[in-house]
């Protein structure tokens, strides 16, 4: 069904003309598919209540470098993810975070082809609690910009995640920026 809608944002974009707007369609059409990904791996893994997490954001994160025409060169990814498996109502939301950081560090953090690294660390650090830090070395989250009363729908969606995962949330912004995410598994 979330294929079935991507599908129809598609065919509704191609009218649209405002440059604005069919970015608008693009991110949300992208958080559709990233959804309907997540249920594609649970169905394709051999414990339909957990999804393996190092696997589905290596592929995510290449799918984005494509998606935003970014040289590989450029770019690096590094994806540290070690055992951290999900059921399904945690790993939508973390899956939309992930998306969403990505995407906003692909867009923001290097201007005029500007070289850098995007790392994403997610694991298990004790008392049934897991860790994700999704960080850049770009130009940083300029200090005017609040997370809890963010303008953007990408900050805002990031926050409300964070918040349905009954998470905490720290952004650092010395040397680019990292976004530290800790929940309970």
């Amino acid at each position: 069904n979330m294929q079935v809608i991507s599908s129809l944002l598609d065919l509704q974009s191609q009218y649209v003309k405002d440059r604005e707007s069919l970015e608008m369609f693009k991110e949300s059409q992208n958080r559709i598919l990233s959804m309907a990904s997540v249920h594609e791996k649970l169905y394709q893994s051999e414990d339909l209540a957990e999804i393996n997490f190092d696997g589905y954001i290596r592929s995510m994160s290449q799918h984005l470098l494509r998606t935003y025409s970014i040289d590989p060169g450029a770019v690096r990814l590094n994806i540290n993810c070690s055992d951290v498996f999900l059921d399904i109502n945690k790993a939508v939301p973390c899956v939309l975070i992930i998306k969403e950081l990505i995407s906003n560090a692909l867009k923001h953090a290097f201007p005029e082809g500007k070289r850098g690294e995007i790392t994403i660390d997610f694991h298990p650090d004790g008392d049934n609690r897991l860790t994700l830090v999704v960080s850049d070395t770009g130009i940083g989250l300029p200090e005017d910009i609040d997370i809890s009363d963010a303008k953007t729908l990408g900050l805002q969606l990031i926050s409300d995640l964070v918040d349905q995962l009954r998470g905490t949330l720290e952004i650092e912004r010395d040397g680019g920026t990292a976004f530290k995410i800790a929940f309970n598994q």
